[in-house]
């Protein structure tokens, strides 16, 4: 088994998915120490389970942040270190032809909800981002600042399909739709696009004739719980 690593984690909602890292965490399955856990949504169910391990916890409300913005964004609030022709230029989150102040609205308002992410993470010691249900993309500004090393991905997601199939924020349900007979899930480090980063590892279930959304759900959650310790256990060893 590699070095014990340091982890952090990102949620959204009821964690699940955070409550089967810290349950590989306790019963040595992953050699790691799960260091802190930080939600964009107060309240979240997850930051109960982390509280209750022990983990410390932070939010940073990004609904609030980005309502703010749509009163008006004074370049003086944007994090120093901001530059939006380098964040425009390497993001591959819009298509060509987008309109110009979406991108821009879009690129701002979330450097600043992420220079508030930083301004947490930055406390820790900290191996790997685990983003453990976290539904925010995340901008070519954050990624810079997480992964400093070139060549060397530190930052990594769950997707609930088979991916390069159905990327974006409804695997299952586009998984269920097209009529396929096989579903799954991807572990896969963040890049600059969405659900386009290197696949680390994957899991698949059968998609019976009678089986509804709900089921193929329920089957690909089943798999995440087991499909993610996997993953950091092999970032460990390979760290």
């Amino acid at each position: 088994m590699g070095k014990k690593i340091k982890v952090g984690t990102l949620i959204s909602g009821g964690g699940t998915n955070l409550q089967a890292i810290i349950d590989a965490a306790h019963s040595g399955g992953i050699n790691a120490d799960i260091v802190f856990t930080g939600s964009d949504t107060p309240g979240a169910k997850g930051l109960e389970r982390a509280q209750k391990a022990g983990i410390h916890t932070f939010v940073v409300d990004y609904a609030n942040i980005i309502r703010s913005c749509k009163k008006g964004i004074d370049d003086t609030d944007l994090p120093e270190d901001f530059d939006f022709e380098e964040i425009k230029a390497k993001q591959r989150l819009f298509k060509t032809g987008i309109p110009e102040n979406r991108v821009r609205f879009f690129l701002k308002s979330r450097a600043m909800a992420e220079k508030a992410l930083l301004d947490h993470i930055r406390e820790f010691d900290m191996d790997l981002l685990v983003l453990a249900g976290f539904m925010r993309v995340l901008t070519p500004y954050f990624i810079d600042r997480i992964n400093t090393v070139p060549g060397r991905h530190r930052i990594m997601n769950i997707h609930p399909a088979l991916l390069p199939s159905f990327p974006g924020t409804d695997g299952y349900g586009d998984t269920f739709r097209h009529g396929c007979k096989i579903g799954g899930c991807t572990v896969h480090f963040v890049d600059y696009g969405e659900d386009t980063g290197p696949i680390i590892g994957q899991k698949a279930f059968e998609i019976e004739d009678t089986d509804t959304l709900e089921d193929v759900k329920r089957k690909g959650l089943a798999k995440e719980w087991e499909l993610y310790p996997q993953c950091i256990r092999k970032f460990s060893d390979s760290f």
